[in-house]
């Protein structure tokens, strides 16, 4: 399932530049298309595009099957006829460099209220169309973000309804005819983003760019998901988890990471036949050409803390469902062309390097990571298979600048021999998109035998660590970096198209 030798961009929707407050699916989606085109590239990489929680986490989502509908573009309801020009002027936002999610959650539901206010018949059975294309998770969605409202935003397990709270078929039923046209609206949103989103996938593959989504394998409790579907999740009665996600402690973090996340309780899943996770991987399929599958580890066995835990150090590892859960992905789809890529970081065993190579997921490589792990480790790139995705870094990384900063003097003089990189004093401190450093760890990466390599926009940029988009393990400051129009323009085209037409890179 190798991808063929070819080469992407990192970034999120979030980031891509624009005047509403974060990046839309609006014509600067289209530009940058157009751009990753000019440049060589085939694939454009994304985090998931799910709602975001209050820490603004694509990670951490009240739904894995709904979009966020922060997305979704102004001009482009007023091209519908749902707003006025004047109502777009004030969904504007001054600052460039971030995503504004405080603002974005004081204003974006009033205006989205106002377009839901003048659908007409055609867009409501539009609506019931694809309503009805995705009964899967759709009227659960749009009902638990209903009934969260009518509570005040209380999580669902605290709920004082007893019936809603438990998915009782009554209440539900009831529910759905008191709150019909609020219903509809959450409805009209994952229909306004669905259809957006498509016609930027159209632009990218007709441009000759694969999408590259990303599917968490976790979900969080406070979700649509759990709520409608307890059973498959290892919940106490009262809706709490027995034990919660997450990792030990590793490079990023020496106490370990707690998302925080419910465990699946897998027996269920399996009684199923997998059901949950099969529609999840469907939809995912329909919205990208590909999806990265992350903590692919914990297929094979994953980190159980206690529910009430602190931290992740004092954990345990469970076996996970292994190949009878891929076997069932298997059966359920036909994947002619490599579609799954396998987060394969971490802590790694004998386990998950035989379910990897089971299933034939091409894993991944991190060009930093080789300079920071001692030894002769997988991450160098003289290291890697022909079958793998390979990184200069993730969304968890810093920035190959920030990351030169940070090394101790002696890795970082032996990654910069590594590169080849022979320039004298402090050169290799320089940013911006001529940075020599930078220029140097993306050709080492690109002579590699990796099937694909994938660079975050911010290291073709030679941008510092101010501009990363997470810090593991921190609550705040994540997931709001936005590029400009300005940053954009500077890029060497020329250069990265060279890269990818001398390492063979455009297929």
């Amino acid at each position: 399932m190798s991808f063929k030798r070819s080469s992407g961009i990192l970034m999120h929707i979030s980031s891509l530049p624009g005047k509403y407050g974060i990046g839309t699916f609006g014509k600067e989606a289209c530009s940058f298309i157009n751009l990753l085109n000019k440049m060589g590239f085939t694939y454009w990489q994304t985090l998931p595009l799910g709602p975001v929680d209050q820490c603004h986490s694509p990670y951490k989502s009240p739904s894995a099957f709904a979009g966020n509908p922060f997305f979704i573009d102004p001009e482009l309801l007023a091209e519908e006829g749902l707003l006025t020009q004047d109502e777009v002027k004030s969904s504007e936002y001054s600052d460039p460099y971030s995503a504004a999610y405080e603002w974005l959650d004081e204003t974006r539901p009033t205006l989205f209220r106002k377009a839901f206010s003048r659908i007409d018949d055609q867009i409501r059975s539009d609506i019931k169309i694809f309503e009805n294309e995705q009964r899967h998770w759709l009227p659960d969605y749009a009902l638990y973000m209903t009934l969260k409202n009518q509570f005040h935003g209380k999580d669902w397990y605290l709920w004082e309804d007893i019936g809603l709270r438990d998915h009782h078929t009554e209440a539900l039923k009831e529910a759905r005819e008191a709150y019909a046209e609020e219903i509809l609206f959450h409805e009209f949103l994952q229909y306004e983003f669905t259809k957006q989103w498509n016609a930027v996938k159209c632009c990218a593959n007709d441009n000759g760019i694969q999408i590259i989504g990303d599917m968490p394998i976790y979900v969080s409790l406070e979700s649509a998901d759990v709520w409608a579907h307890r059973d498959l999740f290892d919940l106490d009665p009262e809706g709490q988890p027995n034990h919660i996600a997450g990792v030990p402690p590793d490079y990023f973090c020496c106490d370990g990471q707690l998302w925080g996340n419910p465990l699946y309780n897998w027996t269920a899943m399996k009684t199923s036949a997998y059901k949950w996770w099969i529609d999840r991987i469907g939809r995912s399929l329909e919205i990208y050409d590909a999806v990265r599958i992350d903590h692919f580890r914990g297929f094979s066995a994953y980190w159980a803390v206690a529910g009430t835990a602190k931290t992740a150090r004092n954990g345990k590892w469970l076996e996970g469902p292994g190949m009878d859960f891929f076997n069932a992905v298997f059966n359920a789809f036909d994947f002619k062309e490599p579609r799954i890529i396998a987060e394969d970081l971490g802590v790694m065993d004998e386990g998950v390097t035989n379910l990897l190579q089971e299933t034939g997921f091409p894993g991944m490589r991190i060009l930093q990571f080789g300079f920071i792990e001692e030894g002769n480790n997988q991450h160098l790139p003289h290291n890697y298979v022909e079958n793998s995705i390979a990184y200069t870094g993730t969304h968890d990384n810093n920035t190959l600048l920030g990351f030169l900063w940070e090394l101790p003097p002696y890795k970082r003089d032996y990654a910069l021999k590594y590169i080849n990189y022979s320039c004298s004093g402090n050169e290799w401190q320089e940013g911006g998109p001529q940075s020599p450093s930078c220029h140097h760890f993306i050709r080492c990466l690109w002579q590699s035998c990796a099937s694909l390599t994938i660079l975050p926009i911010q290291d073709l940029c030679g941008f510092g660590s101010d501009t990363k988009m997470n810090c593991p393990g921190c609550a705040d400051g994540n997931w709001s970096f936005r590029i400009t129009h300005d940053a954009l323009d500077t890029i060497d085209i020329s250069w990265i198209r060279s890269m990818n037409e001398i390492y063979k890179r455009i297929p």
